[in-house]
């Protein structure tokens, strides 16, 4: 149902030897909102985030999945309770179409002898890939020709979408209009609406705030390795997220 607790962290802690990246870190996301994370550099938002897709184990804390608590120590774990992440250097396969792209990793075989030994179906992924890019809004210039060819806005949609397909619960979206032209940045947030009016959970990272004001519900501001603040979107300025990382306003409560 929308707008409940998805996916929750309390009081997680994180060192790399005598650096502690987390210190008592907690964070919300929600069904249906996307939730955006920001923070400076080094406020602990990348680490935070690989503790909840399976990239790292915290070394204390506790991470809870529509309420119950779950150990996600691994990216394999975490991707077969529904939880997929989109990265900021986008990780698709430049020599290989849409389809193989969407399907990298979960290839569907032909039936009979000929899946046995190995031969994929690639009418089929190239079928459901249209229909998802259709789902999603993704609108590509072709679906036949390498990744590499098409535009940076289009290849971070497939992979916004190649997540997306995938995910049952939470998405994490890390910088996904980086480095892209404003045109093709409205196309991707255009997905990640789209993604989030399904009843998924999007947890957007950005460095870019007026975007964060613009497609997110709920923000949540790390600062030193901790939650400083919380804010509802709606209704909150510019100046009240600078605050919050900066450290001249702390507040725990949505405003």
């Amino acid at each position: 149902m929308t707008g409940d607790v998805l996916l929750e962290a309390e009081g997680l802690v994180k060192h790399y030897g005598s650096v502690e990246a987390l210190r008592g870190a907690s964070f919300q996301a929600r069904a249906g909102e996307v939730t955006a994370l920001i923070g400076d550099n080094g406020a602990g938002k990348s680490t935070l985030v690989k503790c909840l897709s399976g990239a790292e184990r915290p070394d204390a804390g506790r991470i809870r999945l529509e309420g119950t608590e779950v150990e996600l120590d691994s990216p394999t774990t975490a991707r077969r309770l529904g939880i997929e992440t989109v990265y900021q250097d986008l990780a698709v396969a430049p020599d290989l179409d849409p389809a193989a792209n969407l399907y990298l990793g979960r290839e569907i075989v032909r039936r009979g002898v000929l899946g046995r030994l190995g031969m994929l179906d690639k009418a089929e992924m190239r079928r459901r890939a249209v229909e998802e890019f259709r789902r999603l809004g993704v609108t590509l210039q072709s679906t036949d020709v390498p990744i590499g060819a098409l535009s940076g806005g289009q290849r971070q949609s497939v992979a916004v979408a190649r997540s997306v397909v995938w995910a049952s619960r939470v998405v994490f979206m890390d910088e996904p209009t980086a480095a892209l032209g404003v045109v093709q940045r409205e196309r991707v947030l255009d997905v990640v609406r789209r993604v989030r009016d399904e009843g998924i959970a999007v947890v957007l990272i950005s460095h870019n705030m007026p975007e964060v004001l613009s497609v997110a519900d709920r923000v949540e501001v790390l600062r030193l390795g901790s939650r400083v603040a919380r804010f509802t979107a709606a209704g909150t300025r510019l100046e009240d997220l600078v605050a919050a990382m900066t450290g001249a306003l702390t507040q725990e409560e949505p405003t």
